[in-house]
């Protein structure tokens, strides 16, 4: 099948080059001028486990092509999928439809058959109805607009591309339904992963879905709080409660607050849709609320063990700086908050991540200056007067403490994702603070 493909961030990537590896022919458009030449010679803008293998197989194969005109890929295309940033507004939270709808009247424009187009962008509802409205102004072709929203986890988008739990298409449209299911049954060999449901319903569940595990992770920071306070273990309480299946364990894991590109633009926007149409979301309103707080849990533990106005001059490392494991987006991580507040407080810091060193470097700005970034992680904690782990990075889980011990000025921790054992780094001498332990 011809596919087409607008935007090359994580969504349109990752699709790109799937679609590809299943033996469609796939253009894909970026009005990034570098990306795409960096795309072309066969360099991978993000960092994303089997993203860039897949890529260049595909491009060898000369089943993927890259272009920066969105009208030269909308011509190519049958199915021609909107992978559109929608970036959060900072005036009220709303999601920002500019980027998109530009992006549209470029399809439009370049389209030269009939074309089912997909928004695979997360938009508020309603977004088919009007992305609908502006085709219609810029192409007399007949063409179908559906949306199927994204479900894939940075760290694993490939593997969730392929293996998907379920794929949401919401048209009313018979021929778009046949279209898109005869695209998707290599990924769904049982038909009850393919959900089909009207347009507004599809783009609902995306902000539903994003807002339901965003508050399940506030919850759950909530209650570690609460353990720290009574002197409960939240590891046991979490255990016990994921137990129930009604509850299960998953997304039930206390720490300092999720980020990235998607449940902190989601809950917002979704907020945001909520007060348009008159109503408050309080439980979401409140788990965003929680998260921003959460992210300085870390922050008032350090002020906390070394006395308040006794961080200058005290040298602290920090280690994981993405806002989850296995990617080098940085965006709304916790660890920006974090080491921006203890610079702030007059910390010396230094900093190590697997891969995401440069972009969060680049995302402090004015902090950059307080920030060391080093490439080893036991360098990084050399005379360290306290190591915060902010990203649970599986090499991280579990590190030579000994050796830890040996580099640091002083044996402190500060486990932000709970991943280490306490009574054994305090059966070596360190001391331990985790969250809600």
């Amino acid at each position: 099948m011809k596919v087409s493909i607008i935007g090359t961030g994580y969504v349109g990537l990752v699709a790109a080059a799937v679609f590809a590896d299943y033996g469609n022919d796939v253009v894909c458009a970026d009005i990034d001028h570098d990306k795409i030449a960096a795309l072309r010679a066969g360099k991978v803008p993000i960092y994303e486990p089997g993203l860039d293998t897949l890529v260049s197989h595909n491009v060898e194969s000369g089943r993927l092509r890259f272009t920066a005109d969105n009208a030269e890929a909308a011509a190519h295309g049958d199915v021609v999928f909107m992978a559109v940033g929608t970036p959060t507004r900072a005036a009220d939270g709303s999601a920002d439809l500019s980027f998109l709808m530009q992006a549209v009247t470029d399809v439009a424009r370049g389209l030269q058959r009939p074309a089912i187009i997909v928004n695979k962008s997360t938009v508020p509802v309603g977004t088919a109805e009007r992305v609908a409205r502006v085709m219609a102004e810029h192409t007399e072709q007949p063409f179908v607009v559906a949306s199927n929203p994204e479900f894939l986890k940075e760290g694993s988008a490939v593997d969730d591309f392929m293996h998907p739990d379920r794929v949401i298409i919401g048209t009313s449209d018979e021929r778009a339904r046949s279209v898109l299911r005869r695209l998707y049954q290599p990924f769904c060999r049982t038909n009850d992963r393919l959900i089909f449901m009207d347009a507004r319903s599809a783009e609902m569940t995306k902000y539903a879905s994003n807002a339901y595990l965003a508050t399940r992770i506030s919850f759950i920071n909530d209650i570690a709080n609460l353990a720290d306070a009574v002197g409960a273990d939240v590891e046991l309480v979490r255990r016990g409660m994921g137990a129930d299946p009604r509850i299960g364990h998953k997304f039930l894991y206390p720490g300092v607050g999720y980020g990235g590109s998607c449940f902190p633009k989601d809950t917002r926007a979704l907020i945001n849709t909520a007060r348009e149409y008159g109503l408050t979301l309080s439980i979401v309103a409140s788990a965003e609320r929680l998260n921003e707080v959460q992210k300085l849990v870390l922050v008032r533990k350090v002020r906390q063990h070394f006395g308040e106005g006794n961080l200058p001059g005290k040298e602290l490392t920090i280690w994981g700086l993405a806002f989850k494991p296995n990617t080098d987006d940085v965006r709304e991580a916790p660890a920006l908050r974090i080491v921006q507040t203890l610079a702030a407080d007059g910390a010396k810091i230094r900093v190590h991540d697997p891969v995401a060193g440069a972009n969060f470097m680049e995302a402090l700005g004015d902090t950059q200056g307080a920030v060391t970034l080093v490439e080893d992680p036991y360098t990084a904690a050399e005379g360290a007067h306290a190591l915060l782990l902010v990203t649970e990075w599986r090499e991280f889980r579990s590190p030579d403490f000994e050796r830890l011990r040996q580099k640091m000025a002083a044996p402190v921790l500060f486990d932000g994702r709970n991943q280490w054992d306490r009574g054994h780094v305090e059966s070596l001498g360190f001391t331990y603070t985790g969250i809600g332990r």
